[in-house]
């Protein structure tokens, strides 16, 4: 073992390399030369005549050797590995070498040269030579051609004099053509060959790149070749899969009593390294995370990216993964074990590793911490809201040789010691290291008999390696069990286990390859994503990484720029498991699993990359230049100063606060969209756009239509991305090409904010990033999201400042795994499905964002920003009485006479209007002249005596009316007299305040109540609003008291709450003072959003501006606080009025679920930080959350500290096409004075359909749209057309209640579970009528015939097969031929008929491939109603002749 590995270090060390210059890379990387190419350069002879400083010809052995080094001559530093050539004689005047050196690079640029230098070897009386160079030359690889191809041919190099050391003078410098400084050494010249030689890329994985190796070196992985040469042609070992399980770690003396250590010795260097400020000095640094890298190393390089996976302490005699045991479980017998402490580490998941029988293969083992620590007042801009930061430090590492002989590892545990201190590692990293016995610690396998004793004193790693089955057709039993684990890892995920899943995407080391602090690291965009390899997000709470005193040189360059930061966000199982074993309880509940919702987040990531921003070409630059956009000028008409994006950018808090220019004028402009092939779209998609996005606090924008322009120039040249100008839509339809691009400017200034909030606005502009939307205005599907960094729009002094902006618009996808249903698993839920996330480049945003300085009026300035000097405190002002007339009694005098008079009225015009018609009526039935005298006589008389009664009556009643209404009015009288009188008191004591409100965020004050009786008083205290509360508890109130500088007595147990009392009491001495704390804190607030959709501006708005929506707010009101005495009659009343203020968003999410179903989520929240700098490693940190919406249940369970956190929740479904809006406000301290973060979630309802189908194969599926009130003319769109179709697939009209019927054609070309979408869009008034969410089953179909045939790699015509086919059925048949991968294959014919039991040869056409490789294509026949006959498998091997 010792010789094996001395063999694999002489080769480690004797291969290190010279890293490339920095700049070189990061250029090679914006040219896109990152795929490395491989090289063959051939030496073949010196013509060595005449040689300076020739050697007496007395003087025989000397011999000549040639040395190939790689040159970076505009940064004038050699990298790489110096090769030597064997030892040569010269025979007539000439050296021949015959040598091949081979090497792959990316660094393909101009700057990058070969320097071959001779050197003459002649022997020393020691016995080693005397090495002496007798000249050098000058091998350039790459032109300046953007294609940057090598400049490949026979060459004849001539040799100059000197060393190749002068090349690193500086007279040099910055010199592209050596010839005028070099002197030429006359007759003499190198001939060589340089050639590309693709065949290196299938080996490029076992050797470093910029490294010159001979055909004849040793390298693991590779075969042996008969002809010496084994680089040629490249043969590779056969790699075969294997398991490794149950990995712990045991660190001495005690896993608690090491970090103890560390940690001990971690917080002195920080303290004698780093300037703290006070407060940061009570704090310390903590452990984060403790993980694990396992990689494969060959002595040259690693195979692969070591997998990171996460370690989770474990009890004594635990094991790595659940359900295991071992006799070697425990490697320390004490009293101890019986303790619940942790004492060991471990991976509760399994690895899979791709080894080779060689004995140079290693397999290596590196423990890693991650420290979270505190961050001084000169990072505070840098870092988030936490003042925390992260970094990484290595530990200790081993190394294993596998394939030792014999392999005594199968079947049995594996334990090795742990490395540590300033030893070479294959990590390239500084590793901790503090016994003294680490010196005398080997990598060699402990024996089982030696574990006991060997274990107390160093630091070991035990696991299991298994060989995996090497049949591809697995039994059931092993993919019921693999089944099983993968619903176990989904179900720890729902208990608050870190689990990393099984599965890895494409692309990705198999295995766990996500860790906590990555999920921590900061990015450039504000995305959420899920469990993937490697999927940052950003939020400003989570932990940001910094450079430490600890970290090294690599970890240095890979800082992420910090200023926002991410969110993890996992899809959660919330079933108990349904599988449970025999041992389980029977009475069990039962669950339904939940469905997996598509969550379409803004931003999702791949990795932290260093910046978020790409660099288009001059031509491209030069076009928007031209465009005719509207330019950015400051108040004297000047153009803006322009801001580099890609440059740090410096920020002074006071500078900006003390700018004479107070008001800023803050624009957006949109300019263009540039597009990105996608596949199943057409070339012109998207064709019409809109944004949506929110600055700070005001109100949310929802852009108007946008039509994207394309230039002359982009039809020109399809190859060339040209981006899209920007143009909005008039009235009647047409793009107004006039007036380019969409502005959108925001005032800040004086009468905006309110005050104290200058502070605020501007580090919310330092730290924060804007989200937008990016919607397809014609379909309303989101094409992607993206954010742009608000930093540059701070002045720093200036009149005014712009920036362009050119951003990627991203969105993810979600595919799951085909997994065959099994005939035990009948009824399984497909939740369990393992789904992986992609995220998908959808285009380019160009944006240019501007901020011009305003003056600001002093005679504007409102009087509420005349801040007082305490504002928290509450005084009641000192007034006596006014005085006024109290009374209201002529007012109440005249409206009961007018009310007498009209009733007067009434009555005796009714009377007599009766009297009278009665007379007329009896007057003209009489028909005697005497009679009808008499009778009128007798009638008058009569009508006389009734008229004197009844007027007595009147008369009566009408007495006993007025004195009614005077009793009425006297008792009105009286209580108006007493309602006024205690208006006047309520008055006279009412204290006024007036508080800025927040969604979320508490206002604190404080009202000073005083006893105005010489006798005491219990006074009660009576809040009309439940959002207004009294602060009862004395740590809420001194925290509120610290966090306002309010500096006021604080009193402990003041109030007292007696049962059956209507509120708190209090006991005040007579004239006695006391502050009453009180906050105001609104947890709920309008959900009012616009309609999806483009906005409709008015007419006479310019085309340029966009539609602001109403602001979600909390509601303005108006809140009395009663301060009662013992006889209930108020003492004092503090009335409140509320302004309400809006909220700044933080982080968006959308999410897309069924409708009438509940939504189920789990946000994961990286580790935090107690806010209040305490050192106790027990103490929690209280992470509370709630929602705006109280119909949605969110809550939040604590974890162990250090642990992260998940925030649950629960929302109630909505019919399609609802989209529910609310908000979720995170809260970092105990007392929830004001939230860290504001969420806002967009549910998305849709109507949700399952379809189960077959690659290549259409599938049908009917779909019911159903009309509203009114006629609409309706258009359906598909997320993939070129997948899923829909019929009709034009305009239709849809009558009101009617039924449409819509059909849906599915052809899917991809296996596994998929997710698409249909919109039913009305077109006149550009909103949604129905959304459908497709959920796709996509099986393997059953192949055939399979065929395999190879295809040269670089061969420029690709190569042509055949096929035969015979046609089973007996009359004629037309069938179709598909493929799933049409740019690798073509047919000659893609529609043949033949006759009934007739042979047909189909013709194929393979495309030519760039690199080597293997890929397995389906050819598809299928019938004219595209259902598959027959389906051939094709396996392609790409490979060099």
């Amino acid at each position: 073992m010792s010789s094996m590995a001395d063999g694999w270090r002489e080769v480690f060390e004797g291969k290190r390399l010279v890293p490339p210059p920095s700049p070189t890379v990061r250029s090679a990387v914006e040219r896109r030369l990152t795929p490395s190419h491989g090289f063959q350069l051939s030496l073949v002879r010196i013509a060595a005549a005449p040689l300076p400083q020739e050697m007496p010809e007395g003087e025989r052995g000397v011999s000549y050797q040639l040395r190939v080094s790689l040159l970076d001559r505009n940064h004038q530093q050699f990298f790489g590995k110096t090769w030597k050539s064997q030892p040569q004689r010269m025979k007539n005047k000439k050296i021949s070498f015959s040598e091949v050196v081979y090497f792959h690079t990316s660094l393909r640029l101009s700057s990058t040269v070969v320097v071959l230098e001779l050197v003459s070897l002649s022997p020393r009386p020691d016995g080693f030579q005397h090495a002496l160079g007798r000249g050098f030359t000058l091998l350039e690889l790459f032109t300046d051609r953007p294609e940057a191809q090598a400049a490949v041919g026979n060459r004849r190099l001539n040799l100059h004099h000197g060393s190749p050391r002068c090349l690193l003078h500086s007279l040099l410098k910055d010199t592209v053509d050596y010839s005028s400084l070099l002197v030429t050494i006359d007759g003499a010249g190198l001939e060589c060959v340089i050639r590309n030689h693709p065949a290196l890329a299938s080996m490029m994985h076992l050797l470093p790149e910029n490294v010159l190796v001979s055909g004849d070196e040793s390298i693991p992985g590779l075969a042996a070749s008969p002809t010496g040469d084994a680089l040629v042609r490249p043969r590779l070992l056969k790699m075969m899969p294997f398991t490794l399980k149950g990995l712990t770690i045991s660190l001495q003396p005690s896993l608690e009593k090491f970090e103890s250590h560390l940690l001990q010795l971690v917080n002195a260097d920080c303290r004698n390294t780093k300037q703290l400020e006070p407060e940061d000095a009570l704090r310390s640094v903590v452990i984060q995370e403790r993980r694990v890298h396992v990689g494969v190393h060959n002595g040259w390089c690693f195979l692969d990216k070591p997998q990171v996976v996460v370690l989770q302490p474990l009890a004594l005699g635990a094991r790595g993964r659940a359900g295991s045991s071992s006799k070697q479980s425990t490697l320390v017998k004490d009293s101890s074990a019986t303790s619940s402490l942790p004492q060991k580490l471990g991976l509760r998941s399994s690895l899979e590793l791709n080894l080779t029988d060689h004995r140079g293969f290693a397999v290596i083992f590196q423990l890693e911490f991650i420290f979270s620590a505190p961050i001084g007042r000169e990072m505070a801009l840098s870092a988030t809201s936490t003042s925390r930061g992260s970094f990484m430090q290595c530990v200790r590492w081993a190394i294993w040789f596998p394939f030792q002989e014999p392999a005594v590892w199968e079947q049995e545990e594996v334990q090795l010691f742990l490395q540590g201190g300033a030893k070479p590692n294959p990590q390239g990293v500084m590793v901790y290291s503090n016994q003294p016995s680490a010196k005398s610690q080997s990598s060699g396998p402990l024996l089982a008999s030696d574990t006991v004793q060997v274990s107390e004193a160093k630091d070991t790693i035990a696991f299991r390696l298994e060989r995996k089955a090497s049949s591809t057709k697995m039994s059931l039993r092993t993919e019921k069990e693999d089944l099983t684990s993968q619903r176990r890892s989904l179900l720890s995920l729902s208990r608050g286990q870190k689990q990393v899943p099984a599965d890895s995407p494409p692309g990705s080391p198999k295995g766990p390859g996500l860790s906590l602090s990555q999920l921590a690291t900061t990015s450039r965009y504000p995305t959420i994503s899920h469990s993937s390899s490697a999927l940052p997000w950003k939020q400003p709470f989570p932990s940001v990484r910094h450079a430490s005193t600890l970290a090294s040189a690599h970890q240095l360059s890979h800082v992420a720029c910090p200023g926002v930061s991410s969110i993890a966000h996992l899809e959660e199982d919330l079933q108990e498991e349904r599988d449970v074993s025999p041992s389980a309880q029977d009475g069990d509940q039962l669950q339904e699993p939940p469905f997996t919702p598509v969550h379409a987040p803004l931003i999702n990531l791949g990795t932290s990359v260093s910046s978020s921003y790409s660099v288009s070409s001059r031509s491209t630059l030069a076009y928007l230049y031209s465009a005719g956009f509207p330019d950015i000028t400051d108040c004297s008409g000047q153009v803006a100063d322009v801001l580099d994006p890609t440059e740090a950018l410096p920020f002074d808090l006071h500078r900006e606060e003390t700018d004479l220019l107070q008001g800023n004028l803050l624009i957006f402009q949109f300019l263009a969209f540039t597009r990105i092939p996608t596949p199943g779209a057409g070339p012109d998609w998207p064709d019409n756009i809109y944004f949506t996005f929110q600055f700070y606090r005001f109100p949310p924008v929802t852009s108007q239509q946008l039509k994207l322009l394309t230039c002359d120039k982009a039809k020109q040249k399809p190859g060339d991305q040209f981006p899209c100008i920007l143009a909005s839509i008039n009235q009647d339809g047409i793009a107004n090409a006039d007036s380019p691009g969409l502005q959108v400017q925001f005032r800040v200034d004086e009468a905006f904010l309110k005050p104290g909030e200058k502070s605020r606005f501007l580090r919310y502009l330092a730290l924060h990033a804007m989200h937008i939307d990016i919607w397809d205005s014609d379909s309303l599907h989101l094409i992607g999201s993206t954010a742009i960094e608000l930093k540059y729009m701070l002045r720093q002094g200036k009149l005014a400042v712009q920036s362009f902006h050119e951003v990627e618009v991203l969105t993810t996808n979600f595919v799951g795994e085909d997994t065959l249903p099994m005939s035990t698993d009948v009824g399984q839920s497909s939740a369990f499905r393992p789904m992986m996330v992609h995220t998908v480049d959808r285009g380019r945003l160009h944006v240019r964002t501007g901020s011009i300085g305003c003056p600001v009026d002093p005679s504007g300035r409102r009087t509420k920003d005349i801040t007082l000097s305490n504002p928290h405190i509450i005084t009641p002002r000192t007034v006596g009485f006014r005085g006024g007339s109290l009374s209201c009694r002529k007012v109440l005098q005249l409206n009961a006479s007018n009310t007498a008079r009209a009733y007067r009225q009434k009555t005796d015009s009714g009377i007599r209007a009766d009297t009278v018609v009665a007379h007329q009526e009896q007057s003209l039935n009489d028909s005697d002249g005497r009679r009808h005298k008499l009778a009128c006589m007798a009638a008058i008389h009569q009508q006389e005596g009734k008229e004197e009664a009844e007027a007595a009556k009147v008369t009566g009643r009408i007495k006993e009316a007025r004195l009614a209404e005077e009793h009425h009015i006297n008792s009105m009288e009286d209580d108006n007299k007493a309602q006024g009188i205690s208006n006047m008191l309520r008055q006279a004591i009412t204290t006024e305040h007036l508080i800025y409100a927040g969604l979320g965020s508490a206002e604190y004050m404080e009202f000073v109540l005083r006893n105005p009786f010489n006798v005491p008083q219990t006074v009660t205290i009576h809040s009309e609003d439940p959002e207004l509360s009294v602060i009862t508890n004395t740590e809420e109130w001194a925290y509120f008291k610290e966090l306002t500088k309010t500096l006021t007595p604080l009193e402990e147990d003041m109030f007292h709450l007696a049962e059956g009392t209507p509120g708190l009491r209090i006991y005040l001495w007579p004239k006695e003072s006391v502050n009453i704390p009180m906050k105001y804190q609104s947890l709920l607030c309008d959900h009012t959003m616009a309609p999806q959709g483009p906005s409709f501006l008015p007419r006479g708005k310019g085309s340029q501006m966009a539609k602001k929506n109403l602001s979600n707010i909390v509601a303005a009101k108006t809140i009395k606080v009663t301060f009662k005495s013992e006889d209930d009659k108020p003492m004092a009343i503090c009335q409140i009025n509320v302004e309400p203020t809006p909220h700044v968003v933080n982080q968006t999410f959308r999410l897309y679920h069924p409708e009438l179903c509940f939504l189920k989520k789990a946000i994961h929240l990286p580790p935090w930080h107690d806010p209040a700098g305490r050192t106790d490693p027990d103490a929690r940190t209280h992470i509370s959350v709630r929602c705006s919406d109280p119909d949605v249940i969110c809550q939040t369970r604590m974890q162990v500290p250090g642990e992260p956190q998940d925030v649950y929740l629960k929302v109630p479904g909505s019919p399609s096409p609802k989209i529910k809006m609310f908000y979720v406000m995170v809260f970092s301290d105990k007392w929830m004075a004001a939230p860290s973060q504001i969420w806002q979630i967009y549910v998305h309802f849709l109507e949700r359909v399952d379809i189960s189908c077959v690659i290549g194969q259409c599938s049908c599926q009917s779909l019911v749209l159903r009309g509203k009130q009114a006629i609409r003319r309706v258009k359906c769109f598909s997320s993939d057309p070129l997948e899923l179709k829909v019929d009709p697939e034009g305009v239709f009209v849809l009558p009101p209640s009617a039924v449409q019927e819509l059909q849906l054609k599915v052809q899917p070309w991809r296996a596994g579970s998929h997710f698409f979408f249909v919109n039913a869009v009305d077109l006149e008034r550009r909103r949604l009528v129905s959304a459908w969410l497709l959920c796709l089953n996509v099986h393997r179909p059953v192949l055939s015939k399979a065929f395999e045939v190879c295809v040269p790699v670089d061969g420029g015509h690709g190569n042509s097969k055949k096929i035969t086919y015979t046609n089973p059925y007996k009359s004629s048949r037309t069938f179709v031929l598909r493929s799933d991968h049409p740019d690798l294959l073509q047919f000659r014919k893609d529609q043949f008929q033949i006759g009934g039991g007739e042979s047909h040869t189909i013709g194929l056409r393979f495309a030519s491939s760039q690199s080597p490789g293997s890929v397995e294509i389906l050819v598809f026949v299928n019938n004219l109603e595209e259902k598959t006959e027959e389906t051939f498998c094709v396996k392609v091997h790409y490979s060099v002749v």
